[in-house]
């Protein structure tokens, strides 16, 4: 089951569906207008809806046949077809650890019974989620094995039809004997391990690059930008940048020690990270000039800017990162 939701983690949902649609089975999403948009793209695959759906989109989940996954009776009721129509699919969603929707896993099959005499709606899987796969290990295995034991018993009773999910990309990777029959890949999906330590059987599908606007040599003692926070020590030649906090590049990164690369050299981003520019030291970059590409993210030269570089230097997440990429940065698909 591959995650696209916020514009595939800020990649680009449509070059991301049309680059794996061949090699999975579902799609997940975040919300009704993010399944419209991948039934346009992927017409043949299933979707399931991870959020809470709003009162007045439930008619609509029902008509496009997208799956939600449901926390109460009072929700399930909602999504039942009508008369002579196939009933809607839905998964039941279980806390087990999470807090932020689903069932409680006590409740849980008190709720999968009384769901089973609600004409229209037919539960056709089950899935919960891990928080902390990524930082407990004793907490997820319980967890995981929490979830197995309440599957078995719904599924023991006849009360679900279908797939077990729980595991996030964390989970994917690092608890995959305990994960259900769908994994729900999201930040792996796109190159980049919850867990560091398996970083490098992946490959990050994302490079994120800018260009040289303006060239010029600083004297001793010259400010940087807003709040004259960099002042030049030494002859400098700095480099303005097409990109800002508009475009994704955090604010937070702001003398930090956050580096770019130009030419493949790294350099250093200098003062504080304005709107819709940066300010670059490019005194060992070479040829640097107006017009030359910068590699925010990615590789070039044998040296890499990685998005957990990125994330650390802003005091931040890599998924805070990849979907915080604005939309005035375009999205090039490259084979």
């Amino acid at each position: 089951m591959a995650v696209v939701k916020a514009d595939a983690y800020g990649h680009g949902l449509d070059i991301a569906v049309e680059a794996i649609a061949g090699g999975v089975q579902w799609f997940a999403v975040a919300n009704l207008e993010e399944a419209l948009a991948v039934r346009c793209l992927a017409p043949g695959h299933p979707v399931l809806i991870l959020g809470p759906v709003l009162p007045f989109e439930r008619s609509r989940v029902v008509r496009e046949g997208f799956v939600p996954m449901i926390s109460s009776y009072e929700e399930a009721a909602h999504f039942a077809a009508g008369p002579g129509r196939p009933p809607t699919p839905v998964h039941l969603a279980v806390d087990t650890g999470m807090g932020r929707i689903g069932v409680w896993e006590r409740d849980a099959v008190g709720l999968a019974q009384a769901l089973s005499g609600v004409e229209g709606v037919r539960v056709c899987g089950v899935g919960s989620h891990f928080p902390s796969a990524d930082e407990e290990e004793g907490y997820t295995r319980a967890q995981a094995d929490l979830f197995a034991r309440l599957t078995a018993e719904l599924r023991g009773r006849g009360l679900v039809h279908g797939p077990a999910h729980i595991a996030n990309s964390a989970g994917v990777i690092g608890y995959s004997e305990s994960a259900g029959e769908l994994y729900r890949a999201g930040l792996a999906l796109y190159g980049c391990s919850p867990l560091p330590e398996f970083q490098s059987e992946l490959r990050p599908v994302m490079r994120w690059k800018a260009r040289v606007s303006l060239v010029r040599d600083f004297g001793v003692g010259r400010s940087v930008s807003y709040g004259r926070t960099f002042v030049t020590e030494k002859p400098t030649r700095v480099a303005t940048v097409t990109v800002g906090y508009a475009d994704g590049f955090r604010r937070h990164l702001s003398g930090r020690g956050a580096e770019v690369l130009v030419g493949g050299s790294r350099c250093a981003v200098l003062g504080r990270v304005t709107m819709d520019q940066i300010m670059v030291d490019v005194t060992a970059a070479g040829d640097a000039a107006p017009g030359s590409e910068v590699v925010l993210l990615g590789e070039e030269g044998g040296q890499a800017v990685t998005v957990g570089e990125l994330a650390r230097n802003a005091g931040t997440i890599p998924w805070e990162i990849f979907t915080g990429i604005g939309p005035r940065v375009r999205r090039l698909g490259v084979d």
